[in-house]
Order: C-alpha cells, then structure tokens, then sequence
C-alpha cells in the first residue's frame, strides 16, 4: 500500500527539519570564536602592561553588537589609551573615499587618529604621537583585493615597525569563504591603495592569514607581530555559518550577499556603467542609459555556474547617473559554492561590450588599478571572450596560491 501524499510531505518535512537540527547542532560544536573574543576569554594578557591602540570601525563588535572600543575602554585589564580610524572612520560616518579626522570619542574620551591615506613615516609619525606600545588591528573584511581595509593593514605594519611598535592582529571570518583564490594577481608597477602587493583579486584568505603573508613576504623587514586566531572556523564557511551580526564594513557593502559578488562586479567602478551605488542592491545593480534586456540574455547565454541573470532598470539616488532611470542587470546567485565572482565579472565585461555601442573604459584606465594589470583591459579591447580573458592570468594565480598555501591557518 503506498503512503498517503500527506504521510509523504510529513515525512518529508521531518527529514528537513532533522537535517537542519543536524547542521545546527554541529554549528554548535564549533561555536566560532572571533580573534577578540579569544582576546578578552583570556583576560586581555596578550597586551597586559601595554598602552594599547587599535585600528577598527563599526565592525569591530561582540557578538552582541557592542563595540570592542567600548567594551575595552571600560575594561580594567586592559590598557586602551587610543583609536585609529581608516577609511569611512572608526564610527562609519564618512562616504567612500572619506574620513573623520582627529578628534576625542565622545562615547570614551578616547583621542581618534586618522590613518586613511596615511603610510610610511607619516602613520608611523601618528603611531608615535599617541604614545601607544601596541597597536591591535580589528577590521572584518570582504576577501577582495581592492577593498582597502587589508591595505590598512598592510600600511600599519609597515608603519609600526618604523616607529618601533608591536603588532595584533584579531582575526574575522572571509564572509565569502576561504576556499580558494580567484582572479588576476597584481603587478607591482600597478600598485595603489586598491592594491599594494602582488596577490590575487579574491584572496581566499582572512586578515591574520594576510598578516602573516604580509609579514613574511613583503615587508622589508618583519614587525613584531602576533595573530589571535578564530576557534570554530573551516575555510568552507560562509558569513551566516559564524552566527555573528553582519555590520557594514563600508556604506555600499550592506549585506554578505554584496560581498559575495563584490570582487567580480566591482570591476564596473572601471567602466562608464553603473555599479549599482546610489541603489539598495550595490554590486549586485548593474547598468547605464541606452542599456536594455540584450545584456541579461547575452549573460545568460554563458550558462555560467551559480548564477542568473534579470533584466532590471533602476534609478541610483547618488554617484554615476544620478536620478535618471537607467537599463542594466541584476545579478542573481542561486548556488553559492558553485559560483566565481571573478569570471562572473569578467563574463559582465564581455557581454556589456558585446550588446551595448555605450561602453567605455573610465579615462584614467582605472579597470588597470583594479585588475592589477592592462591585460584584462586590452584583451577585452581585442575581442577575447571570458574564458580567453580568464586564462591570461593563470600562470600568475598559480604562484599565488604556492605562496598563499604557507600562511593558511585554517582547514
């Protein structure tokens, strides 16, 4: 006798909901702790007797949203004597390209020092200034190369070595895993903020990993450095896996799901298309004046893993076309572990020139900064499609990822 279609579904349901205990339960086992939770579960003796300074911003919080200045300022275990803001500033009240200034927190009286666009002996000259021992670093970052907190990083190791500092590094889940690397790696004679040194476009490392390849391989000297790792963490997981509350790293960074496409879709700051600032969905918006439903079919067409293409219109309230109703599409992933932002970038390249008569490069070839060389640019330029484009950098990926393997902590 057969099951009824009711037994079925139950049964059915039942299975789910105990897959889902399952998954829960060994989320459990492994309760992920963050590098400051560590820190404070051991009552700050990593820094006990140090003036201590850190660099962070509004990600830098506990897992019940407080943040770590806040927690530690009223911690008498631990020194805190200053804040250094990058980007955006330590309290994420500027816009890109922005930050605070100096002044005195008014939640700690605690002296804020502005770090962004500050390297060498100018930031080793502000490390001075606070009279701090150690400088802690705590910022979550997205896993792609031009995302410029990991170049914080870089130029505050370099500047605490000059000013003769200690360096703490507590480390912060990749929200986008770190399974792999991905995409070009840069060349050195394309060096700028949204890349200092030769690594890939998506990392697949988290900041204490980067750390220690900073540390060990470019750097001409190494800083004192040490890392507090995270417990709980597999290089498989993704943002949701780690239980933590998701923060804004940046204004245009509003969920994981933006950073899952951001180190593909970013790309299109090069162009003369719209990323999607100024929209709810950044990096995930794409499009421009006289662009129409070719584009999403084109994309489409490829078939590539994880990943749909919608035909979408939409109207940004700030940066490129503001205030005027513009064609493009909305990237759509459908299968995570399965999908490659960089190729799934690229491919968005390709088929934009392909469709649309419009398209251009920024003046100031800033697709080169963001690539990390000209050849994307031109080999686009010469009619190479996708997988053309994406083997041009391979050999270079290669020796990144030898490289990469030493400082990998994490299984």
């Amino acid at each position: 006798m057969r099951p009824s279609r009711r037994a079925v579904i139950t049964t059915a349901t039942a299975a789910a909901v105990s897959a889902t205990s399952t998954a829960s339960a060994a989320q459990r086992r492994r309760h992920l702790r963050t590098g400051f939770e560590r820190l404070a579960h051991d009552g700050y003796s990593l820094l006990d007797g140090q003036k201590v300074g850190i660099v962070t911003n509004p990600t830098g919080i506990t897992r019940d949203a407080r943040h770590i200045v806040d927690v530690m300022h009223a911690d008498t275990r631990v020194g805190l004597t200053a804040v250094f803001g990058p980007e955006h500033g330590f309290r994420g009240t500027a816009q890109a390209g922005g930050s605070e200034g100096r002044y005195d927190d008014p939640a700690t009286g605690l002296p804020v020092y502005d770090t962004y666009l500050k390297s060498g002996r100018p930031l080793a000259d502000v490390f001075t200034a606070s009279g701090v021992d150690t400088v802690v670093f705590d910022i979550q970052d997205v896993g792609a190369r031009f995302y410029t907190y990991i170049w914080t990083l870089y130029d505050c190791m370099e500047a605490a070595l000059l000013a003769g500092k200690r360096f703490v590094v507590l480390d912060r889940p990749n929200p986008v895993t770190g399974r792999a690397a991905l995409g070009p790696v840069l060349h050195k004679e394309f060096a700028t903020f949204v890349g200092r040194q030769p690594i890939a476009q998506a990392h697949g490392m988290t900041v204490a990993e980067l750390a220690r390849l900073f540390n060990g391989e470019f750097l001409t000297e190494p800083v004192p450095l040490e890392t507090v790792t995270m417990s709980g963490w597999k290089r498989s997981d993704f943002y949701d896996a780690s239980g933590l509350p998701w923060v804004p790293p940046s204004p245009n960074m509003p969920t994981p799901e933006t950073a899952l496409v951001y180190s593909g879709t970013c790309l299109f700051e090069g162009t003369n298309l719209s990323e999607g600032r100024g929209t709810t969905r950044p990096f995930e918006l794409l499009g421009a004046e006289g662009v129409d439903r070719r584009w999403a079919a084109a994309a489409n067409e490829l078939a590539l893993p994880g990943v749909r293409f919608r035909e979408a219109y939409f109207a940004p309230t700030f940066s490129k076309y503001q205030g005027k109703t513009i064609g493009g599409v909305q990237v759509h992933v459908h299968d995570r572990a399965a999908f490659d932002p960089v190729r799934t970038g690229i491919a968005l390249l390709v088929t934009a020139k392909r469709v649309w008569s419009g398209f251009a490069w920024r003046p100031d070839n800033w697709i080169d900064k963001l690539t990390g060389s000209a050849r994307v640019r031109t080999m686009i330029d010469a009619g190479a499609d996708t997988d053309e484009v994406v083997a041009g950098w391979q050999e270079d990926l290669a020796a990144f990822r030898r490289m990469r393997r030493t400082y990998l902590h994490y299984r």
